[in-house]
């Protein structure tokens, strides 16, 4: 997910989307201790698109507070 993609999503959406992407990234690394993955990639994609929506949810929370 692109970061334009990210910024056209509403406050909601982006609180839901990092609830749904953690439980997916615990999922990832759960299959890979149990056995390894085709593309390991996914958990790094993951990990960076959670930091990307925490990211912008910060930005807003910042602005709003102001």
């Amino acid at each position: 997910m692109k970061q334009s993609v990210v910024n056209d999503l509403t406050t909601e959406e982006v609180k839901a989307r990092i609830k749904e992407e953690v439980s997916n990234l615990q999922k990832f690394k759960m299959q890979h201790a149990v056995s390894p993955m085709d593309n390991p990639i996914k958990i790094r994609t993951t990990r960076k698109l959670i930091a990307r929506l925490k990211t912008e949810l910060n930005k807003r929370m910042s602005q709003a507070s102001k």
